[in-house]
């Protein structure tokens, strides 16, 4: 599939500027059209019966199948997930940390997973990196690395500033268990997850398929607790108490997920161009040089999809303006940036649109 007949799935981008996937990936025709279409046989055949779950079930391994594909990992290694923020809370809740052992983090993540190490009895040092160059991160992080050191949890791209932080690195100097938050990596730039014991990610933001979709790689699965199993995470249980998990990661499984959304994700996953990263990175380095003429660019280099700058005035006021202008990007509350997702149907003309409507505002 070429990028302009990919382009021309999504009827967003005769509206607006789409600038904000690292929030929410716009939706196709065809993503909306299965979901649609597996919802309406639902509403005439019933949610009932054994071709009903049968096809449920078969669905879960195809959209587990072509999710593990996307990270490069085998699917026996993937659980369905809800978001980035579930995969992390199943990863600490499943360590069971407690209140001797310590996780390093960094000052540049999402609730989504500083959320799940806040509840967890673990002492969290926090690397300071975040307006750091990439290249003297990793010192940072090893600097908060002690003998009580338990567990790595950090962005492989940051969500404020879009700057990749170095996990493989990190991994191969601590050789410590790490957990990944992959919201802003995968779909937006390659991915290989077998580097990793954890990662998570979601379906909605650079896959562009339906919410509450996502996947987590759980390397040795066997070695992480199930804390919270669901009625798939079941090979067989007995009125008794007696209960075997699936094998593989298939055992952290969430509950029911809606046929629907599932049909929709394997959806979004056929509609991806060749050359699609090749094409996002190219946008991202020609977005951050015209922002960088004006503007204090917080993105580092050519590094990541995501392109962050600062502003003088109220940055969700100025969010709010371009989106009336038919622009789509989103601030970091508190710090007064504003962030660019380019994908790969970003093009010049979303760009001259941006910075036209950015000047006429200042």
């Amino acid at each position: 599939m070429t990028f302009e007949e990919a382009r021309a799935q999504f009827p967003v981008f005769e509206r607006r500027a789409y600038l904000n996937a690292g929030t929410n990936g716009p939706l196709s025709r065809a993503t909306v059209e299965t979901v649609v279409e597996q919802e309406r046989s639902a509403l005439e055949q019933g949610r009932g019966g054994p071709a009903y779950f049968e096809g449920a079930l078969a669905l879960r391994d195809e959209v587990r199948a072509a999710l593990a594909a996307v990270v490069n990992v085998a699917p026996e290694n993937l659980a369905l997930a809800t978001s980035t923020t579930n995969g992390c809370n199943i990863v600490v809740a499943g360590l069971a940390l407690g209140p001797e052992d310590e996780v390093v983090t960094t000052d540049g993540e999402h609730f989504g997973l500083l959320g799940a190490l806040a509840v967890s009895q673990a002492r969290v040092r926090m690397a300071k990196v975040r307006g750091l160059p990439p290249e003297q991160a990793l010192d940072a992080l090893l600097r908060e690395v002690t003998p009580r050191t338990r567990l790595l949890a950090l962005s492989h791209v940051c969500w404020m500033s879009g700057n990749r932080f170095p996990v493989a690195e990190l991994k191969e100097a601590t050789g410590l268990p790490l957990l990944v938050d992959g919201a802003q990596s995968v779909g937006a730039m390659p991915v290989d997850a077998t580097q990793f014991d954890y990662y998570a990610f979601s379906g909605q933001k650079w896959l562009c398929g339906p919410d509450s979709t996502g996947g987590l790689v759980v390397a040795e699965p066997e070695s992480l607790k199930l804390a919270a199993p669901s009625y798939l995470s079941q090979a067989s249980y007995d009125y008794e108490g007696g209960f075997e998990p699936r094998a593989g990661a298939l055992r952290f499984d969430p509950g029911w997920a809606p046929p629907a959304a599932l049909a929709g994700l394997r959806a979004a996953l056929d509609l991806q161009p060749e050359g699609r990263f090749e094409r996002a990175a190219t946008m991202a380095a020609r977005c951050r040089d015209r922002l960088a003429e004006r503007f204090d660019v917080v993105t580092a280099g050519e590094l990541a999809t995501l392109v962050t700058f600062r502003v003088a005035e109220d940055s969700a006021e100025l969010v709010r303006r371009l989106f009336d202008e038919g622009i789509v990007v989103r601030d970091i509350p508190g710090l007064g940036w504003v962030r660019i997702s380019c994908g790969w149907w970003t093009t010049d003309d979303d760009l001259d649109r941006l910075l036209a409507a950015l000047g006429a505002g200042s």
